[in-house]
């Protein structure tokens, strides 16, 4: 029996471990309204396996009681928790949902499609690697897909599907896909989105999801869920210059100080030479502590606290950078703003 237990323990912790050391993808959906991206993400979680089975009996009852698909599984129930979404059958607010698979770790975000909502798209958008776009295969390429790829492109998300749903409604007519993929091109040719792959698929009956589906036997690409497991990440934030803005300077008794936050770029430590922004001062690494222990190195990604061999006044918002790579300071710079009230900018006017 203890033989036993200890083969389960073993078990356990290397689960545990392997899950440690998967890779995260976070993504989004956007596109219009309808299209369908609450309900594609609820087909995810559910294909995942990531539902219990007293979630799985709850939507099953909230089907019946307020979804859209005469009695049958509202996948869309799984994402849309506010009283105020399942009333009127739109998402409102951005909802992130968590799930895996035996390759990665991802954390989704599923935005608003509504014009008047686009600003929390925005907000989904910021922290994203990758971006699914969907389309309603009977309604083709709108205003709002045309909206929400402007500001993927702009917020510089390189990893992009176009995810044309709904093709069991037009009989999974390849003619369909091909002419709305043709037109997405052609538009996002226009504001430089160069690259992204078209999958054709039914969120709904999850064709082409996580498992192919038998309606198009003229597509032989990936699924969703296999390109979603295999899409870089990370890209060579790595491999760039030390870069870690300063969230908090960790001060808890007179025998410490510390610089804490999250490192955007590059690598640190102990003994590293770096420069501070704005001041232009230099140090060098003590120490590198990740939660409470000392470490030998930390990377891009990690949230860390850092103490330096000089009494060096840093406050936050200051930047700390490798020093024979240090980060350019200005007093001006150039930006395009999305601008998402309904009155127009006035260039010179103050506004908070």
């Amino acid at each position: 029996m203890a033989h036993q237990s200890d083969l389960i323990a073993t078990d356990i912790d290397a689960y545990l471990k392997a899950h440690e050391t998967k890779s995260l993808l976070r993504f989004l959906t956007c596109g219009s309204v309808d299209d369908g991206k609450s309900t594609l993400i609820g087909r995810l979680l559910y294909d995942s396996k990531m539902i219990f089975e007293d979630q799985l009996a709850a939507l099953e009852a909230d089907s019946r009681r307020v979804g859209t698909q005469g009695g049958e599984i509202d996948f869309a129930l799984l994402v849309d928790g506010l009283a105020a979404e399942r009333e009127q059958g739109i998402t409102i607010d951005v909802a992130y949902r968590f799930f895996s698979t035996d390759r990665r770790k991802f954390i989704v975000a599923d935005t608003p499609g509504h014009e008047q909502y686009t600003r929390n798209m925005v907000t989904g958008a910021s922290t994203a690697d990758a971006a699914v776009i969907l389309i309603d295969a009977r309604r083709g390429v709108l205003t709002q897909t045309r909206r929400h790829s402007y500001l993927v492109r702009l917020l510089g998300i390189r990893h992009v599907i176009l995810a044309v749903n709904k093709m069991d409604l037009v009989d999974w007519s390849q003619e369909v896909f091909d002419g709305i993929v043709q037109d997405y091109r052609e538009f996002a040719a226009r504001i430089g989105l160069t690259e992204f792959e078209a999958i054709p698929m039914s969120a709904l009956r999850g064709d082409n999801v996580a498992e192919a589906g038998g309606g198009a036997p003229w597509y032989a690409g990936p699924t969703l869920l296999s390109w979603l497991e295999t899409v870089p990440v990370g890209d060579d934030a790595a491999e760039r210059p030390f870069r870690m803005p300063v969230q908090w300077v960790n001060r808890p008794n007179l025998d410490f100080r510390g610089f804490s936050g999250l490192i955007a770029a590059g690598s640190v430590r102990p003994g590293d030479r770096i420069r501070v922004a704005p001041s232009g001062r230099e140090s060098r690494i003590r120490q590198v502590i990740a939660g409470m222990s000392e470490v030998d190195s930390a990377q891009s990604g990690q949230s860390v606290t850092l103490t330096l061999e000089d009494e060096v006044d840093i406050s936050r918002g200051d930047v700390l950078a490798q020093a024979d790579a240090p980060v350019s300071v200005a007093d001006q710079f150039e930006a395009t703003l999305v601008w998402m009230d309904e009155a127009p900018m006035l260039p010179g006017r103050p506004y908070l």
